[in-house]
């Protein structure tokens, strides 16, 4: 583990309450490619299906300290996190005991904040936290969203990306009144884009008219690399940095931190 960073940790969740956009996909190399840029990253996965952790290869055997002790049992991230083979990339495992955090939490005092809790009690060594939340806007994902200084949304291209954004932005918009009033909509990625066919492009359109410069400019497209990666418990930049998947997420990673600011060596081939 490394020391801790001098300025303040930015919060990401990664948040879509409809599977299969490519969430887990963009937590797991999104991470990676900050790495690459020389930050130091956390990821939490906070979704009982536990893909992510599978993504950077952490064997469920491995997983008996994880994000439902940070929620549960006051666990503190940096005795959760483990490594992974990426430097400069620590992840918080999940399991199938987050399942019942849902449950277990309803009658909990401040079961929201138990997340931000976790993460605001101490400086802690990264400078980036993603948090990859669960396909669903219970309170799992709103630990997240109250946790988190804004959240990123992966959209597919698809006929019903705008409806289900809606809904998104909806639950954004009663976590800013209610619980966390700095979080705010850090972008939106649009995902699986096939040049082919002309619905991916229409969708693309339509977003980019509704949401202006909210959508990011760098499009991740569909990508067979993409979806062989983490059968092989790898993010996609060390199963195929060349990949146009690949060189996707690496380009997404140098527009996320000039969005914050922030100044981008270049891509670090060693860290991938």
């Amino acid at each position: 583990m490394s020391e801790p960073v001098e300025t303040g940790v930015k919060v990401i969740a990664v948040a879509n309450q409809k599977g299969g956009v490519g969430k887990t996909t963009t937590t797991v190399n999104l991470a990676t490619a900050l790495a690459a840029i020389d930050k130091r990253v956390l990821v939490l996965d906070l979704d009982p299906q536990g893909n992510a952790s599978t993504g950077f290869g952490i064997d469920r055997r491995y997983r008996t300290v994880g994000s439902y002790n940070v929620l549960m049992d006051g666990r503190s991230l940096e005795e959760s996190a483990v490594s992974t083979e990426v430097p400069r990339l620590d992840i918080v495992t999940s399991s199938q005991d987050l399942s019942g955090a849902e449950v277990e939490l309803v009658d909990e005092e401040g079961r929201e904040f138990r997340l931000r809790n976790a993460i605001r009690g101490g400086k802690i060594p990264y400078d980036f936290v993603l948090i990859d939340c669960p396909p669903a806007l219970g309170l799992l994902t709103v630990n997240a969203l109250v946790a988190a200084d804004s959240v990123l949304v992966p959209l597919q291209t698809e006929f019903y990306a705008l409806e289900g954004l809606s809904h998104l932005l909806r639950t954004i918009e009663r976590v800013q009144k209610a619980l966390n009033p700095v979080l705010e909509l850090q972008g939106i990625v649009l995902t699986m884009y096939d040049k082919r066919n002309n619905l991916s492009e229409l969708v693309a359109a339509d977003v980019r008219e509704h949401m202006g410069d909210k959508v990011y400019k760098t499009v991740i497209p569909r990508n067979v690399r993409v979806s062989e990666a983490p059968s092989h418990g790898q993010p996609v930049l060390i199963y195929d940095l060349k990949s146009p998947g690949a060189q996707a997420y690496a380009q997404l990673a140098k527009e996320l931190v000039a969005r914050e600011g922030i100044v981008v060596p270049p891509l670090d081939p060693v860290a991938v």
